[in-house]
C-alpha cells in the first residue's frame, strides 16, 4: 500500500457521507472525495490508499461543476490551493448555502433511517436572524494555533498543519477585528479569540488560567469560564432554549418529578425548562466539569427546585438507579429528561440506565447525526419513539448539523 498516494484520479461523485466528504467509485473502489458536491466529475489527489476497500482523495479540479458550487467563501480553503495547504473548519464553504442544508438533512435523514429504520421528513433550518445569502459572521469563538514561525492559522484539512491566515470569516466582526494576525506568538500552542455578549472580545494565550466571563441569552444572564464550552453560533443560545421549550410536550412534564439536565455544562438548558415550566420546577443539572457544574449551580440559583451536581453522566446514572427506592422511580418515571451529549453522543450505558429509569420523555440535543441515530435505536429497545425531531444550521459553511430530538414512550 502506498503506491497511489500522490495520483491524479478522475471520477463522479453521487452522494455525501456522514463527515461532509463526497462519496464516488473508481474501479469499484469506494473513494471519499473531498471539497467536491454530489453530482460533479472532478480530479482528485489520492491522499490515503491503506484501505482495500476505499480511498481517500482531495479535489484538485472540476470537471462539471454542481449547480450548488459557488467560489469559496475562504480563500484560504479554496480549492485552486494545494490540498495539503487549505485551511481546515469551512468545508462546505464551496457550496450554496440552501444546498448545504439539504446535503445535511440528506445525512440526518439517512443515519436515522439506516440505523433507527425512521423515515424522516426533517428539514435543516437557518437560526433567526442569519444572513441568508452568505452565513458568515457568526463564530463568537475561534481558536487558533501557532506555527514554527510564530504565526495564527487554523489546521489544514484532516491533518495536523497549521495554514496562515489573514481572516476567519466565520467570526464575528467583533472577533475577526480582535484577532492579531499580523502578531508573531513563538512558542505558543494556541490562540482563542472569545467575543462575549456583555463584555469586549478577550484573547486567551495557550493554557492560561481561565477567568470568568458573562453571556446573555435574551434578558437572563450566565456566568461560565472564558475557556469553558458555550455554544459558538451568536443565536444557538437562544435558538436551542426555544428548540427545548417546544420540544417538551407540556402534557406530560412534571414539575415536581425527578426532572434531569445531562450533560448539563453551566446549565443553559435546565434554565430553559425551568424557565418554561416555573420557579419550582424540581431540575438537576449533571456536569463532570467541576468549574462549569460551579457556575451552573449560580446560573440556577433563582429557581427553588434546580441544582447542579459533579458527575460523569454514565456513573452519576448508574448511581442513581442502583440506589433509588420505589417514590424515587416514581419521580423518575414522571420525569422529562434532556441530555446534550458531546460528540460522541451518549452511548449505551447511559442509553441502557435511562431506558431502566423509564421516564415520561427525553429530549435529545444532538450535534452528531449519527449518534443520535444510534441513540434512536437504542431508546427504542426501551419502548420509546421518535415523537419529533428539529434541525438547525448551528454551523453554517461547515458540514455539522444540530438537533433536538423528543422520545416518548409508547
Amino acid at each position: 500500500m502506498g503506491e497511489h498516494i500522490g495520483s491524479i484520479i478522475e471520477l463522479t461523485v453521487d452522494k455525501i457521507a456522514h463527515g461532509g466528504i463526497a462519496v464516488g467509485r473508481l474501479d469499484g473502489r469506494v473513494v471519499f472525495v473531498s471539497d467536491a458536491i454530489p453530482g460533479e466529475t472532478v480530479r482528485a489527489r489520492v491522499s490515503d490508499d491503506r484501505k482495500k476497500s476505499f480511498w481517500r482523495a482531495d479535489a484538485v479540479e472540476v470537471l462539471q461543476a454542481s449547480e450548488h458550487r459557488r467560489e469559496h467563501v475562504w480563500s484560504a480553503a479554496a480549492i485552486d490551493r494545494d490540498p495539503r495547504g487549505r485551511a481546515g473548519g469551512a468545508e462546505f464553504g464551496h457550496i450554496a448555502l440552501a444546498h448545504q442544508r439539504e446535503l445535511k438533512r440528506q445525512v440526518l435523514a439517512e443515519s436515522l433511517q439506516r440505523m433507527a429504520g425512521i423515515e424522516s421528513d426533517v428539514v435543516v433550518e437557518p437560526l433567526p436572524g442569519d444572513p441568508a445569502v452568505n452565513g458568515l459572521g457568526w463564530r463568537t469563538r475561534i481558536r487558533l494555533h501557532v506555527d514554527d514561525q510564530g504565526r495564527l492559522g487554523p489546521m489544514a484539512s484532516r491533518s495536523h498543519s497549521v495554514i496562515p491566515v489573514q481572516d476567519v470569516p466565520l467570526a464575528t466582526a467583533a472577533v475577526q477585528a480582535a484577532t492579531p494576525f499580523a502578531e508573531r506568538f513563538l512558542g505558543l500552542g494556541t490562540l482563542d479569540v472569545i467575543a462575549p455578549t456583555t463584555s469586549d472580545p478577550r484573547l486567551v494565550i495557550g493554557e492560561q488560567k481561565p477567568t470568568v466571563i458573562r453571556e446573555l441569552v435574551g434578558d437572563r444572564e450566565f456566568q461560565l469560564d472564558d475557556t469553558g464550552f458555550w455554544q459558538v453560533h451568536r443565536a444557538a443560545p437562544v435558538a436551542l432554549t426555544r428548540a427545548v421549550h417546544e420540544a417538551i410536550d407540556p402534557a406530560l412534564f412534571d414539575p415536581r418529578a425527578e426532572n434531569l439536565d445531562l450533560y448539563g455544562g453551566v446549565g443553559l438548558l435546565a434554565a430553559a425548562v425551568a424557565d418554561r415550566f416555573g420557579p419550582d420546577t424540581r431540575i438537576t443539572s449533571v456536569e463532570s466539569d467541576e468549574r462549569a457544574t460551579d457556575h451552573a449551580s449560580e446560573n440556577l440559583a433563582e429557581w427553588l427546585g434546580a441544582s447542579a451536581e459533579t458527575g460523569r453522566v454514565d456513573r452519576w446514572l448508574r448511581e442513581l438507579d442502583a440506589g433509588a427506592s420505589a417514590a424515587d422511580r416514581d419521580r423518575l418515571a414522571a420525569a422529562t429528561i434532556v441530555l446534550d451529549p458531546p460528540r460522541s453522543g451518549a452511548g449505551s450505558d447511559v442509553m441502557t440506565v435511562l431506558g431502566r429509569l423509564a421516564p415520561a420523555q427525553l429530549v435529545y440535543v444532538a450535534c452528531d447525526p449519527v449518534a443520535l441515530a444510534r441513540d434512536v435505536a437504542l431508546a427504542a429497545e426501551a419502548g420509546y419513539r421518535l415523537a419529533r425531531i428539529r434541525a438547525f444550521d448551528l454551523f453554517p459553511h461547515t458540514h455539522h448539523v444540530e438537533a433536538v430530538a423528543t422520545l416518548m414512550r409508547g
